[in-house]
């Protein structure tokens, strides 16, 4: 991590949350509040002063929570109170904010008692700026992703656009290819689609996605269609029938 990232990741306020044993939110501090607050009046109608005993999951966008309560079920611990799982980047639609969350189990001398969950709000350092909304419009668009997170060995990386090749689905999760190597990103591909450019990143099937730029040759065995990247030799991505018209088009071949 670059010293610039680490002094900024110095300088963020932390939102905090504390969950009770059903994951229920019983207290919090300003900054989980003001971003807890939209969540609890977009996704549930709740007022802000009425956040107290709402399920956290519920909170979340619901591609979201299926990925949360797993990340709530993996940092329960009977044997060691220290120990929890690595923090999971999510992509909050409220309002369109990107959330690096750890979790860990909060225990006394009878067991557990509840969670304590803590998040850094990486959403300036991983967007570009908002576009004003246009008059006669009632939201803005969706801030697009110029960094992706990702956690590692204990590291946050966050790793430019421009240096991805290519996306892989994985599940909830994202194989993210660049030169330099292969890192497993915590947000999903439907996630990442919606907040990159389009012109530059191609879906060329439903579980690819590939950066044009890199496209050294579209190859052909039989019926099907793969793509060879520039200075990723051992890179093969395929590219379903449906889309090889568009992506030669993109491409400006006939």
């Amino acid at each position: 991590m670059s010293d610039l990232l680490q002094q900024k990741l110095q300088q963020f306020n932390l939102g905090m949350v504390w969950l009770d044993a059903e994951n229920k939110v019983s207290a919090f501090n300003d900054i989980a509040w003001q971003i807890l607050s939209v969540a609890g009046e977009q996704t549930l109608g709740v007022s802000r002063g009425a956040l107290h005993g709402i399920d956290i999951v519920k909170l979340h966008p619901e591609k979201a929570q299926d990925k949360l309560r797993e990340l709530l079920k993996n940092s329960e611990s009977t044997n060691c109170p220290v120990k929890s799982p690595p923090p999971v980047t999510m992509m909050i639609n409220i309002p369109d904010r990107v959330l690096l969350i750890k979790v860990s189990k909060m225990f006394d001398p009878e067991g557990i008692k509840g969670t304590c969950m803590v998040f850094y709000d990486l959403t300036d350092e991983t967007t570009m700026p908002q576009s004003p909304i246009k008059p006669g419009i009632q939201n803005a668009e969706l801030r697009q992703l110029k960094k992706i997170p990702i956690y590692r060995a204990n590291r946050l990386i966050l790793i430019d656009l421009d240096d991805v090749a290519w996306l892989e689905a994985s599940d909830h999760y994202t194989w993210i290819t660049t030169v330099e190597g292969r890192y497993l990103s915590n947000l999903s591909l439907a996630d990442l689609e919606t907040r990159i450019e389009p012109k530059v990143f191609f879906r060329c099937h439903r579980s690819h996605i590939v950066n044009l730029k890199f496209v050294k040759e579209i190859d052909r065995v039989g019926d099907n269609h793969h793509l060879l990247l520039e200075k990723i030799q051992s890179a093969i991505v395929p590219v379903s029938r449906k889309r090889t018209a568009d992506l030669k088009s993109l491409l400006g071949l006939p």
